[in-house]
């Protein structure tokens, strides 16, 4: 701890010089005067155009070899959009982090970039152009189209990038990446190609989660699932209508070869896929179906084809489901996949890629999904086969980016075998070598793992890499086919004719593109310069800071794919934080128009210029008309008069101020602009402290060596409580629990500086006292410590204002440490508190002259307080004060105005003048007061005693926490002794 002390900006530097027989501290550097320095906190003037100045490219040199070094990659902002709350959050926490270990000495390498978002970037630029010009990406062309995304793409980067520079980021502008440049779509390439080669991708035909309205197989991330109680309308695109789910359906199969003309009745909540069944199934030990188990090959004519389908029995089966028997139907359902596989039915396919009836099943041939299920219920219906519709709770997926109702597609698609891979990640995890903080998430990470199925890493989009396959076709009579994968068109020919002995051939590359998660799950390697580079130095990372909602989809494949091709982690540590909700804990979404910007914070925003951003949205394509209107009304409700100006600082402070790795952040911007009148309070405590520095003259001095006899107590005990908050800082940073940081910055400057040595300073400044030049040192180095150690929290504010504060010498904070002295202080300010809430209660000013008499309960209780008896006046504002020692009750002061306990140091009252007795012709009875303490005090004593009592407590607690506990109780006892004799 000390090293990392002293390595944090040689936190405090204080000379001295002889002065009327006594010795003071004098800076021997010049500071600017304080004309430079506004009267109030302005955080627009102090931040503006410095994020683009301080951290250009090039600024930050990496150091020589033996320089220790910190990497880490900050996850890419999908092009999508500006930055939102979430991005804030990280890109703060990983600064703070960042700056933190260049303070300590470290070469920080913190490399920024962008995704370019597939799915996501190619829906909106579609949304974009339909409504700017009327067109679809069909109308104009492929070419077109990505040339529409591109510039798209340039317009969104340089957003990201300004907001990233204006947030203070420290990163490594200059090795800037975009996740489609030509180094990273070589190295997505080179990693296709080799996993290809060792039999890791293949091409199959498997069940996808499929979006009708992208034509599109997309990833388990980019499916949400709607939770319905029953029915309820939905809105699907391509439907001029509204579409009922929330609904179970009983359709009766009559059974064959049954002289009693049975039928069984399945239950579904798919009716429209029944055109795919295969089979009917229930549970082997379902009574309700035990007498056709016994027959041998039970059929069932299927209602709408008129075809055989046999009656199957499996324990995968949940016989609680409606009535018990379920059809399958393996082309549009995982479940109904696995066990048509197992029982070795053969699938039928039902609709297309566009989400229409496949020609196969003609009387409903090319309608839309929800259009043929409408006609085949009316068909069940007439052929009274319908039994009956029931309302019913279900969960209904949705693609997050088209809002278009999941369909499960059988499709041939590209895989990647994760099994594995998988395994040898979760090994990582599990022998140490790889780090998860929190670490109750390594419970997920086992639980995905130990599950992980073949990864679909085709899309079939127009944005994104193309995936680098060829398909090699002989052009003889043989017509043998290959798929082989290579870099370019001529690479693919010699590999096929090793394959295919055969020169006169067809090539097509295939026209899908691969999913984001492949190319950013490879973004360690690429950055680093893999595969053409040397990337020892440079990989692994040290840590990799994101939400926890990408465990899998990203961290995870990082992990497995580093591994496959390095041998080695891609990091050491990974560090997850929550999601960022609204200030009433729900998720920030469109849906809810609940979206608060980080730019929105920082610079304030009326009511109607918030209105206004959400009609231009809506104007763009990127709001609907219904997330439009949902904005406006989520904006009125929760901003009536706007968004206040809170500035960069607060805004990341906030961000820090909340416990990171708890499972959702609540946002709220009350609390943002609380910490810029926090920020305020730090000013003004600069601007005295440099103004005392300039009245006090301390600019020109001679310098001798430091004498610690001149720090009065109170002076030991503020650069005690600042050892201890940098102490505080430094372990909560490395720990990762940047709101311990927080609250031990609040403490620190606005209890401990601003509330009381500050006040206490005051007059000893102002009459040019001995003590005045002293405590004046002491605060300058309090002042530049203490923000020296917040900047990587507050970087804007903190480096404005130690241009100012003098700078003193270095001083060793580690010998300052005194845990007695700062008890005894936070007693007596204890007693402070007391009795400025007691004065407050009576309404008792400085006009009312009050004199203070402290009857202390003892003598140890005595002794201590006589040495502090200025500063209890000067915190308590009173005129006056004397204390004496309580031995019965005919030494209180019978004049007294009021009267109360302060601890079980001592009792107080208070004597005013005439004025507050005339202003006061009724006085509050004191008894009341008196009661009121004592009821609050007995019932403390009460939980005390009950711990206490508490055989666990007793031994699970420590002898100090103990000896801490019994002292508390007979402090309370001897407190409510004393207030009892006053009543």
């Amino acid at each position: 701890m000390q090293n990392n002390l002293r390595l944090s900006g040689n936190f405090d530097k204080i000379f001295y010089k002889k002065l009327s027989k006594s010795v003071v501290f004098f800076n021997r550097h010049k500071w600017k005067a304080t004309a430079g320095l506004a009267e109030i906190y302005k955080p627009q003037e102090i931040e503006a155009g410095k994020g683009e100045k301080l951290y250009e490219p090039g600024r930050i040199v990496q150091g020589a070899r033996e320089t220790p070094t910190f990497r880490m990659l900050l996850p890419p902002p999908n092009i999508t959009g500006n930055l939102h709350l979430g991005h804030a959050l990280m890109a703060t926490v990983q600064d703070v982090i960042c700056r933190h270990k260049k303070l300590l000495g470290y070469d920080v390498e913190w490399t920024p970039g962008t995704d370019h978002a597939g799915i996501a970037t190619q829906v909106v630029v579609e949304k974009k152009l339909c409504k700017e010009y009327g067109v679809t990406r069909q109308d104009i062309g492929r070419e077109k189209f990505l040339r529409e995304i591109w510039k798209w793409k340039e317009d969104k980067v340089n957003n990201i990038r300004k907001d990233l520079k204006n947030l203070g980021c420290l990163l490594w502008w200059n090795r800037e990446y975009f996740t489609m440049d030509k180094t990273q779509a070589h190295a997505v390439n080179e990693a296709f190609i080799r996993l290809f080669e060792q039999g890791l991708i293949n091409r199959q035909e498997s069940l996808v989660n499929w979006s009708c309205a992208l034509e599109s197989a997309i990833s388990d991330i980019e499916v949400e699932f709607l939770n319905l109680r029953g029915p309820t309308q939905v809105a699907v695109p391509g439907y001029d209508k509204n579409i009922t789910f929330g609904r179970i359906f009983d359709i009766k199969y009559k059974v064959l070869d049954n002289a009693a003309e049975d039928h069984i009745t399945v239950s579904t909540t798919r009716p429209e896929t029944m055109l795919g069944d295969v089979a009917i199934a229930v549970h082997p030990f379902d009574e309700r179906y035990l007498k056709y188990r016994e027959s041998d090959g039970v059929c069932l004519m299927h209602p709408l084809r008129h075809q055989v389908i046999p009656l199957i029995f499996d324990v995968g089966i949940d016989p609680h489901f409606g009535t018990g028997a379920v059809k399958i139907t393996p082309a549009h359902d995982h479940d109904d996949f696995k066990i048509a596989k197992k029982h070795e039915l053969n699938p039928i396919q039902v609709f297309s890629s566009k989400g229409f009836v496949v020609e196969d099943h003609k009387d409903f041939a090319l309608k839309p999904r929800f259009i043929a299920r409408e006609e085949i219920l009316q068909k069940l219906g007439e052929q009274n086969l319908l039994v009956s519709i029931r309302d019913h709770s279900m969960q209904l997926p949705i693609c997050s980016r088209s809002k278009d109702v999941v369909e499960y597609m059988l499709k041939e698609q590209w895989f990647l075998k994760c099994q594995q891979l998988a395994l040898n990640a979760l090994s990582e995890v599990e022998s140490g070598r790889l780090q998860i903080i929190p670490n109750k998430y390594e419970i997920e990470w086992q639980r995905w793992l130990e599950d992980c199925h073949d990864w679909c890493i085709s899309r079939q989009l127009w944005w994104g890499h193309q995936i680098p396959a060829y398909k090699v076709r002989c052009n003889d009579e043989s017509r043998k086919e290959v798929w082989v994968a290579a870099h370019d068109e001529q690479e693919a020919l010699m590999k096929s004719l090793e394959l295919l002995k055969c020169i006169d051939v067809s090539i097509t590359r295939d026209q899908d593109v691969l999913d984001t998660w492949f190319s950013s799950a490879l973004l360690p390697l690429s950055i680093s310069g893999w595969p053409n580079k040397e990337i020892k130095g440079r990989y692994p990372l040290d840590l990799i800071e994101t939400g926890h909602d990408i465990l899998f989809f990203w961290v995870a494949r990082m992990v497995m794919l580093g591994l496959i091709f390095t041998g080695q982690t891609p990091f050491k540590r990974i560090l997850l934080n929550g999601i960022v909700c609204d200030a009433h804990g729900r998720k920030m979404s469109k849906s809810l128009g609940n979206i608060v910007t980080p730019q929105q914070v920082v610079q304030g925003i009326t009511l109607d210029d918030l209105q206004k951003e959400i009609k231009a949205s809506h104007k763009a394509g990127i709001l609907s008309e219904s997330e439009m209107q949902k904005s406006l009304i989520g904006a009125h409700q929760m901003f009536p008069s706007g968004i206040p100006e809170c500035g960069t600082d607060a805004l990341r402070f906030t961000l820090c101020s909340y416990n990171i790795k708890n499972h959702f952040i609540n946002f709220d911007v009350t609390e943002c602009y609380t910490n810029k009148k926090f920020l305020n309070k730090i000013w003004q405590a600069a601007r005295f402290t440099v103004t005392a520095a300039e009245g006090l003259k301390m600019s020109s001095t001679e310098f001798k060596d430091f004498d610690e006899s001149l720090l009065s107590r109170w002076d030991l005990w503020i650069l005690s409580r600042l050892a201890h908050t940098l102490q505080q800082c430094n372990e909560s940073i490395e720990d990762f629990n940047l709101h311990f940081a927080t609250s031990g910055f609040k403490k620190f400057f606005y209890n401990e500086i601003c509330d009381i040595y500050l006040e206490i300073t005051k007059n000893n400044i102002k009459m040019k006292s001995p003590e005045g030049y002293v405590q004046c040192a002491v605060l300058c180095s309090c002042l530049n410590s203490a923000l020296q150690a917040m900047q990587p929290f507050t970087p804007f504010i903190c480096e404005e204002l130690l241009k100012y504060i003098p700078q003193p010498i270095s001083l060793d904070l580690n010998k300052f440490f005194n845990s007695s002295l700062e008890r005894e202080i936070e007693e007596i300010v204890e007693v402070c508190e007391q009795i400025r809430q007691l004065k407050g209660r009576h309404q008792i000013s400085r006009k009312h002259e009050p004199h203070l008499i402290l009857y202390a309960h003892s003598i140890k209780g005595l002794s201590m307080l006589q040495p502090h008896l200025s500063e209890i006046k000067t915190l308590t504002l009173t005129n006056a004060i004397e204390v004496r020692l309580l031995q019965n009750n005919a030494q209180i002061h019978k004049d007294l105005t009021c009267y109360s306990t302060a601890g079980y140091m001592c009792s107080f009252g208070i004597v005013t003048n005439e004025l507050y007795a005339e202003e006061k012709k009724i006085a509050a009875p004191k008894e009341n007061i008196n009661n009121q303490k004592l009821s609050k005090l007995e019932k403390e004593l009460e939980r005390y005693s009950t711990r206490w009592e508490d055989e666990g407590f007793r031994k699970s607690a420590s002898s100090r926490v103990q000896q801490k506990h019994f002292q508390k109780i007979q402090q309370l006892k001897s407190e409510i002794d004393k207030i009892k004799t006053m009543i």
